[in-house]
């Protein structure tokens, strides 16, 4: 055999077979090779060990030696070596055992067998500062914002991949601005384990299929069953087409169907949802939002699933056709931007029309409806938007806001779009579009502009007025800024956007408004205390000794809005601390029950120029509601209450329900014998009552009586006796009240409830019981056919 076979048969046997080769000068070769190839557990061959058939993964591919190893002759041979040919790189295999996620997400193994994660110390890896670890949400979309390394060292620009938990969303892509980034990730119930990979052509990479530059975050999401939800509806002319308006290239590309628009509203209500429920987040009230109406159908939030039909549970929009015709919505003279019209808010009217025929609403059954009319049509000669209407509100049953679809072309359709429509500067074409109040002058500001109005009217819809500043203002011309970190150039100032978008830079909620979402019921988690009582606030005059005016609520009062004369819009403010409830159990009281409105406190909360000026205040309690304080002057005057008892006392007369507008009706005040006569003893109260409450009757232990009002109704009244033995007393009434007192209850001392007299579904309801330290002296009102004003008459 010739010398130079024999040289190179040992040498690939000492080189393939090292697990058995002696310890000789060629094994020192090979342990330089394979062994200092062993830098990550992460690398794509340390990932394809286990593919044995493979022969570029096979383990004498694996352990060859590298270049900086071998040691190369003069000849062209690597240690008497003749060069192998270099295998074409070749794609990993999927295990089909294991989801795609755990493998580049969790972990990998090792040339050794060990398991190592993620290298999560990488100075890249993406931060989110929004949102803590664990943390739960009870959206399904959630708004996350965080940076990328040092901005102050190295500001960094490249894209975030968002990885979404078990791969069951497809995995999203935001911008980073210089450092900077904010997201949008797609939940589902229970809890979620999401990996934020960063990329940048700048960024050093792995040469791995694992990413350089990733981190985890855990987020568990619990979706709210047990809250009204926000419904979503579009409205359509009984002979419409089902089409909006849009530019023609728009129309080409993606078209106008019913079926986009559907697409397009249900993003625009998650990116509603996503903005107010971060913005309650930074007010301190929790990640509470409202809720959408959802069903299970196929998804529409991902444009991967538009071809594969892939179902989901998402916001169900109604397809409502009213019984009017397309010529009839878009009559100029409803539409509310026409100087000319005479009858803007009939497009209100014939949406709430058609939504309660829709879902038939029922007496007591309340709903909240945000509706969009798709017929709302750009008219360039007359330079008005018809069909369209900016306004919500509602009657008590059904809370309702309307807007046009004129603004539909720039919206997102999916999460993917998101910020690619938040930065599109597309101009607005006026011969097919319309440019709302010239403020729409390119497809983002547009789209500011028709997600955020309508947003605002949705504020109405939960009972938010018009505020200082905030989404009640016009600030949404900014909403762009929740959802990206860099601002393209602005038709509407004609000034560069902002080069870095902080969270200091967005609109928002006002302080108010999130203060009555707090309280709303749409608004309500898990985690709240129950509400005690009807959360109706009354009102009492007393001597400033002793108090001067009192607000008491069952529910706790939460707040006070302040308006000096001639203020339409409130800017001062008062909120009252939570107080610490008893136990663990949340059955006490978060907000103080009983507040002392103190004229001096008060005014000290006004600029000086204001401070005396008439006042008119809104206490709001826990439970939601509102009394108005029309003059706090003229109520903080006790001459006007006060009443005066036989036994020399004062009583004091607390706010009426009732309007005692009816004819005939006339002024009544009765102070119990009870109340000053130490013999006499109150053993039962007699309601006269038929659909309302004709008057009431007080019998004392010696068979005399008291009536206040008629008796009239039902023949003898109903009586309801106290168990005086057990010491039991009167301690206050609930009523149903509006023009009259439509339904009266009787509360007693040892906790017992009458039933209902009169009616007991009529006006609203409200809860009459003496401040701390007082007691009922007597009942005042009015009485014409029946009760039209009642309240109390406090002593102490």
């Amino acid at each position: 055999m010739p010398s130079f076979l024999h040289n190179f048969r040992s040498k690939s046997r000492s080189n393939i077979k090292t697990d058995k080769a002696p310890a000789d000068s060629t094994t020192k070769a090979t342990v330089h090779g394979p062994f200092k190839r062993k830098k990550s557990s992460s690398s794509l061959n340390s990932r394809l060990e286990s593919n044995p058939s493979n022969p570029s993964t096979s383990p004498s591919a694996s352990i060859l030696p590298r270049e900086d190893s071998v040691v190369t002759t003069p000849n062209g041979v690597d240690n008497g070596i003749p060069p192998l040919p270099t295998p074409r790189p070749t794609r990993p295999a999927v295990n089909t055992t294991v989801k795609r996620y755990s493998m580049n997400g969790l972990t990998s193994v090792s040339i050794n067998g060990s398991q190592r994660s993620l290298n999560q110390y990488s100075l890249l890896a993406p931060r989110v500062t929004s949102v803590s670890e664990g943390s739960w949400v009870h959206q399904k979309v959630l708004l996350i914002h965080g940076r990328i390394g040092d901005p102050s060292v190295k500001p960094q620009n490249g894209m975030v991949t968002v990885n979404h938990h078990n791969d069951n969303f497809p995995p999203t892509t935001w911008p980073v601005n210089d450092s900077y980034f904010k997201a949008l990730i797609h939940l589902d119930p229970g809890h979620n384990r999401l990996r934020l990979d960063y990329n940048s052509p700048k960024a050093s990479a792995a040469n791995t299929s694992i990413p350089a530059h990733s981190s985890f975050l855990n987020v568990c999401y619990l979706p709210l069953n047990t809250a009204p939800p926000l419904q979503l509806a579009i409205i359509l002319g009984k002979d419409s087409p089902g089409t909006y308006d849009a530019m023609p290239d728009r129309m080409q590309r993606e078209g106008n169907s019913l079926d986009l628009a559907v697409k397009k509203y249900r993003m625009a209500a998650y990116l509603w949802q996503v903005f107010t429920g971060e913005q309650m987040q930074r007010h301190g009230f929790g990640r509470r939002c409202f809720r959408l109406e959802e069903e299970w159908q196929p998804g529409t939030l991902t444009f991967h699933d538009w071809a594969t039909g892939q179902l989901r549970t998402e916001a169900k929009v109604h397809i409502i056709r009213c019984n009017k015709t397309v010529a009839e919505i878009r009559d100029l003279d409803r539409a509310q931007q026409y100087d000319k019209a005479k009858r803007k808010g009939d497009l209100f009217g014939i949406a709430a029309e058609a939504v309660k025929d829709y879902f038939k609403i029922s007496p007591g059954q309340k709903q909240y409806v945000s509706c969009m009319f798709l017929d709302a049509h750009w008219d360039p000669s007359a330079k008005t938007i018809r069909g369209h209407a900016a306004l919500g509100g509602g009657d008590g049953e059904l809370q309702l806001a309307i807007f046009g679809s004129h603004a539909l072309q720039s919206y997102p359709s999916s999460i993917e779009e998101v910020w690619q429509a938040f930065q599109d500067c597309t101009r607005t074409d006026t011969a097919f579009v319309a440019n709302d109040c010239n403020e729409s002058g390119s497809s983002w500001e547009a789209a500011n502009i028709g997600i955020g109005a309508h947003l605002h009217e949705v504020g109405h819809l939960f009972g938010c007025p018009h505020q200082e500043s905030g989404i009640m203002l016009r600030d949404y011309v900014t909403l762009n800024r929740t959802f990206t970190c860099r601002e393209p150039f602005s038709t509407r100032t004609g000034t560069k956007g902002h080069r870095l978008v902080l969270p200091e830079d967005e609109c928002g909620w006002h302080r108010l408004d999130t203060l009555r979402f707090r309280f709303h019921p749409c608004f309500r988690i898990p985690t709240d205390a129950p509400i005690v009582g009807d959360g109706s606030v009354q009102v009492w005059t007393v001597d400033n000794g002793q108090g001067g005016v009192i607000a008491t609520s069952q529910s706790g009062i939460a707040w006070i809005e302040i308006f000096p004369d001639g203020d339409d819009v409130c800017h001062y403010w008062r909120e009252y601390p939570r107080e610490p409830t008893e136990g663990n159990s949340g059955s006490g009281y978060l907000f103080p029950r009983q507040a002392a409105l103190v004229e001096s406190e008060l005014r000290d909360l006004l600029p000086k120029a204001k401070r005396n000026s008439r006042l008119k205040l809104h206490i709001y309690s826990g439970g939601g509601e509102k009394h108005e304080v029309k003059d706090y002057n003229l109520l903080s005057n006790p001459k006007h209450s006060r009443i005066r008892i036989p036994d020399g006392r004062w009583g004091y007369r607390g706010n009426k329900l009732g309007c005692s507008q009816m004819e005939g009706s006339q002024p009544q005040d009765l102070i119990l014998e009870s109340a000053y006569i130490q013999t006499k003893l109150l053993v039962s109260i007699r309601v006269y009552h038929g659909f309302a409450v004709d008057g009431i009757e007080f019998f004392y232990e010696d068979n005399t009586s008291q009536l206040f009002g008629k008796r009239g109704g039902k023949p003898g009244g109903t009586d309801f006796p106290l168990d005086t033995r057990k010491g039991e007393l009167l301690m206050g009434f609930c009523l149903r009240a509006g023009l009259w007192i439509d339904g009266l209850q009787i509360l007693t001392s040892l906790g017992r409830k009458s039933e209902w007299f009169g009616n007991p579904h009529g006006g609203s309801s409200h809860t009459l019981i003496p401040p701390r330290g007082y007691t009922i002296g007597g009942v005042s009102g009015s009485c014409g056919p029946w009760l039209d004003g009642f309240t109390l008459i406090i002593t102490r």
